[in-house]
């Protein structure tokens, strides 16, 4: 998807939707939903027209699937012979993507949603990493009270000590193996430093300033294939683009590069 929101009906007026919208390589560079900053270019590297549907919006999709009675949002597991969603879900579909296509994949064997006492590790984990630090993040971003950010912002603080502290005394958040609960939590601290931090206010913590995660974070972002999945300028544009109630003017903070910190060697092969 282009990483800049736009209208997904820029012809109705009375139409406030704005959402993800497909690159279109012949198109003209635009500006944000209300009209400023940028301008950022019609398509970026990867930002494909869609192949299966030649939708302009991901609304569309959705819209095709007769689906419109939530949000627009991604990821989607799309099932081109029955033309229908399958899901939006990305805990669902990491689920699915890890067992119910192996027929397909170059690493069939790779199992990150291991059976036995793991799995039950992984679940437990998943139960409070997801509402305290993948979502806590954006309860700190989108609170509308300084009651309800306090709130937020202590218990993302006191989950992110949490993880530390594991991952300064094993390999991996459910142990020596790489699992999904790695996965879903790895997506979140690769942003934290660049995005969360100043965007959505979460700055009592910073991934660089804490030994054990960068450490992690460095290891599976070294991991073979991993890299090429992160495109930090892409994450960034989104961030610092797509709400201009946050951010009117669309203005990208510069940043530390996070992502050089995470080319540095790491030593996370010495965890027993």
């Amino acid at each position: 998807m282009h990483p800049v929101w736009q209208k997904t009906k820029p012809d109705d007026p009375e139409d406030v939707h704005n959402g993800w919208i497909f690159g279109d390589p012949i198109g003209k560079p635009f500006v944000n939903a209300i009209g400023k900053g940028g301008p950022f270019l019609p398509c970026y590297p990867g930002n494909e027209p869609d192949p299966i549907n030649h939708a302009k919006t991901i609304r569309e999709v959705y819209e095709k699937a007769s689906d419109t009675d939530g949000k627009y949002t991604v990821p989607i597991l799309w099932d081109k012979e029955l033309s229908t969603i399958v899901s939006n879900e990305s805990s669902e579909i990491v689920r699915m993507l890890n067992s119910e296509f192996n027929e397909y994949a170059k690493n069939p064997r790779l199992d990150l949603y291991l059976e036995g006492p793991i799995r039950e590790e992984i679940n437990t984990l998943n139960d409070w990493i997801y509402p305290m630090i993948n979502n806590g993040v954006y309860l700190c971003g989108f609170a509308t009270s300084q009651t309800a950010y306090d709130k937020a912002i202590t218990e993302l603080t006191e989950s992110f000590d949490r993880v530390e502290s594991i991952l300064s005394k094993q390999r991996y958040i459910a142990g020596n193996t790489l699992t999904e609960a790695d996965v879903r939590l790895f997506v979140t601290l690769l942003r934290f430093d660049e995005v969360y931090c100043v965007y959505f206010k979460t700055n009592a913590r910073m991934v660089s300033l804490s030994p054990a995660m960068l450490n992690y974070c460095r290891e599976i972002y070294q991991a073979p294939g991993v890299a090429e999945t992160v495109n930090m300028e892409q994450i960034k544009l989104h961030y610092y683009c797509s709400h201009p109630v946050l951010n009117h003017y669309s203005i990208i903070p510069r940043g530390a590069n996070f992502e050089r910190l995470l080319k540095e060697p790491h030593n996370r092969d010495e965890l027993k």
